[in-house]
């Protein structure tokens, strides 16, 4: 069963959850499917958004083609840190591969910390290495920021 994420970008007043932003450059591929994973994994506790200093304009497809296997459908949508300016987050995590490009700055409420992935978005091959790039940052992401949350939960 497949199960919605809830509209992207819209702050729900939920004092009962903690908030986290997830940046990258492009708010595309990883800084996406973090959001949809955070949001699936860890509703209960945390609020996911995902945001991008130079947002692409798209959810990159295979970012989405990665995550309905694992029961979600994720209606994302690419968008500037300047959405959240302003806005209060407990954790702010940068996804971006630091060894090749530049992560965004937060210079707005919340803890910041880095938790790298390469881009998948430049894999190259055949399109089935191309998404087999999506599925190990997907579960990197599962292996790394869920983890890392869910202790910051307690």
């Amino acid at each position: 069963m497949l199960i919605p994420n809830r509209k992207v970008g819209v702050m729900n007043a939920n004092p009962l959850r903690k908030k986290v932003l997830i940046l990258c450059t492009g708010n595309s591929a990883r800084s996406q499917m973090a959001e949809a994973l955070i949001n699936q994994s860890l509703g209960d506790q945390w609020e996911a958004f995902s945001a991008g200093t130079q947002p692409a304009g798209y959810v990159h497809p295979l970012a989405l083609q990665a995550l309905p296997k694992l029961g979600i459908q994720h209606q994302g949508e690419s968008k500037s840190t300047e959405v959240f300016r302003g806005q209060a987050f407990d954790v702010v995590i940068t996804v971006c591969d630091d060894a090749a490009e530049n992560c965004p700055v937060w210079l707005g409420q919340g803890k910041r910390i880095h938790i790298g992935f390469p881009d998948p978005a430049k894999a190259e091959g055949s399109p089935e290495d191309q998404m087999l790039a999506f599925r190990q940052v997907r579960d990197a992401i599962l292996t790394k920021i869920v983890p890392y949350l869910r202790a910051q939960a307690d």
